[in-house]
This record gives C-alpha cells, structure tokens and sequence, in this order.
C-alpha cells in the first residue's frame, strides 16, 4: 500500500534546501509518495514572527545551516540573489519582490503535475548550493526543470496566466501547514502528524514504517 505525506516547504529556507533532496530519495527508495505543499517565507507573510527578539536568531540560522551542510557534505551558499530581497542588516523586507512570488508559483505549478518534489529539489540547488551566482539568469532555472521533466517556460505561462489560483493554492497550503500544527518548514506532514525540521526525516520514516512503509 502506496503512502502518502505532505511536505510543506519554502524557496528561502535554508532548512528546507538540506531537507528536500533526502525526502526525494526517502519516496524513491519506499513506496511513499510526498505531495509539495510550497508556501511563502515567514519573511513574507508575517516577518514580525521571525525578526523580532534577539537578533542572534537570524545569527544562528546562517551559522546552523552552514554547519549542518558541512556535517551531511550537502554543497551551500547563502544565495546570490537571496529569494527575498531584504536588508540583512536591518531585517527591513523590500516592498518589491521579483523572485519568491515566481518560485512559489512555480512550485505549485510543478506540483500540479505531480513533480513538486524533484522540481523543489532541482531548483533548491541551483540556488542554494553555491555552484552559480544569478541562478535567476540565464539557463539556470530552465536546466532545473528540464532534470525535474519539466518545461519552464510552460511553468513560467501557467503562473503568469492562472496567478490568482496559484496564489490562493499557496495561501490553502499555509492554512493546511497550521491546522497540522506547525508554523514552520521544513514540515513533513502524515496521518496529521507534523515533522518539522531537517532532522525529523528520520523519526518520519520510522513513524511511516510503524503504518507499513515498505522499500519500492
């Protein structure tokens, strides 16, 4: 019996990137499908949740995140643009935003074809693994969906033309992600059970294994 899980997860998130490659291959290796629920970066939707307090909480993201990578030889680089255009210094969000509204609506476009999963993780890379400055130019993203079997340039038509739905689709995933019990991604949701966190992939496999994950 084919499992399911929702993972619920954002373009800037650092956490997600480091996640998303070893949940493609959790459901290539079981019998598990993983639905992409993509949503918009805590910095877009409500930044006074993260960017209030003690300023060591965007301090020790940065040095986490890179320490984790190095610990699972996961390539990384803060990217070059970052996805949310925000002054890092001030944490002061940019009212123009020419990249994170596009890769969420291209993520839920890839979704609806049923490649959320490998278009999130082709393109993570492109972005987060320091192999390319400008992943927004050029071939860039066009490559990425081209090794997820997807074709950019019908993605970029279908979130230009159908922006609304996509919009709101992203918006259900948010209340989806909540009415789990979580805020946060990345986010692994089964049975209604909420993982959140690149360090929950295992404790989610052997939860799936407990309701009958088998190998493909």
């Amino acid at each position: 019996m084919t499992l399911h899980a929702d993972l619920f997860f954002s373009f800037r998130s650092p956490y997600s990137y480091l996640a998303i490659g070893r949940y493609r291959a959790l459901a290539a290796e079981y019998d598990l499908t993983i639905a992409l629920r993509t949503v918009l970066p805590i910095a877009i939707r409500d930044p006074s949740i993260l960017f209030t307090g003690s300023p060591n909480v965007g301090r020790y993201i940065f040095r986490d995140a890179a320490r984790v990578a190095e610990w699972l030889e996961i390539p990384y680089r803060w990217p070059r643009p970052d996805p949310v255009v925000q002054n890092l210094m001030t944490r002061e969000i940019a009212a123009e935003q020419p990249y994170i509204h596009r890769l969420c609506r291209l993520g839920q476009a890839a979704e609806r074809r049923g490649a959320g999963l490998a278009f999130a993780d082709e393109v993570s890379k492109v972005i987060w693994s320091g192999t390319v400055d400008n992943w927004h130019e050029g071939d860039h993203l066009a490559g990425a969906a081209a090794r997820a079997g997807l074709d950019l340039a019908e993605l970029d038509a279908e979130a230009a033309s159908d922006a609304d739905a996509l919009d709101a689709e992203i918006a259900a995933n948010q209340a989806a992600l909540e009415a789990a019990g979580h805020w946060g991604v990345p986010t692994l949701v089964f049975e209604g059970e909420p993982f959140f966190g690149q360090d929950r992939i295992a404790l989610a496999r052997w939860r799936m294994g407990q309701k009958g994950l088998r190998l493909r």
